[in-house]
């Protein structure tokens, strides 16, 4: 019985091969946050708002019929935290073009400083890209103080050509701990 051995050239190939893919799974997790950003964009897909300046939202015209569209307003935490998040409001009645405040309402649940994050989303997806934010707490990151909490702005404007078939619009946020907190843990 004769034993071989693989030639260094074969070697050579595999790990070419395994180089090659190292670098491909490394650029196709690099590219996957635009990537995710642009089939949202195209599809509708995760209800992303849109964001305005103040400037941009007081020169949009009042929808011309006058028509009201109820807004929903939905909290949720992510899972294994200890956050207290809701709504101040559930609901309100809203006519598009017009400007409108709302809060919602942050308590850190634990005896240390955290940072908290929230993410929107809108629902249904075709008016996603009508609710626009002037002002919004999920722009920023958000310091809390241990067992501190606090109402938090969001102004929105549903633009006018919002589809005449949608009447309600629900708002959801999940808040979460922002990859921030490794910074004051560490």
């Amino acid at each position: 019985m004769s034993t071989s051995t693989p030639s260094p050239r074969r070697h050579g190939g595999v790990i070419a091969r395994l180089l090659l893919v190292t670098v491909a799974m490394f650029g196709f997790g690099y590219a996957m946050v635009p990537l995710y950003d642009i089939i949202c964009d195209i599809t509708g897909l995760n209800g992303k708002t849109g964001r305005l300046s103040v400037a941009e939202a007081d020169a949009r015209a009042v929808d011309a019929i006058e028509r009201e569209v109820t807004v929903e307003f939905v909290a949720s935490v992510s899972a294994g935290t200890s956050w207290t998040f809701r709504p101040t409001v559930s609901s309100m009645k809203v006519t598009p073009g017009k400007q409108y405040a709302a809060t919602y309402y942050a308590q850190n649940g634990t005896g240390r400083t955290v940072v908290g994050q929230a993410t929107p989303s809108v629902s249904p997806f075709t008016a996603a890209k009508h609710f626009n934010k002037t002002e919004c707490f999920c722009f920023t990151r958000q310091v809390f103080e241990p067992n501190s909490g606090r109402d938090m702005p969001l102004t929105f404007i549903i633009d006018p050509d919002l589809p005449p078939n949608v009447d309600r619009v629900t708002l959801s946020y999940t808040f979460f701990d922002s990859p921030d907190q490794l910074a004051l843990d560490g």
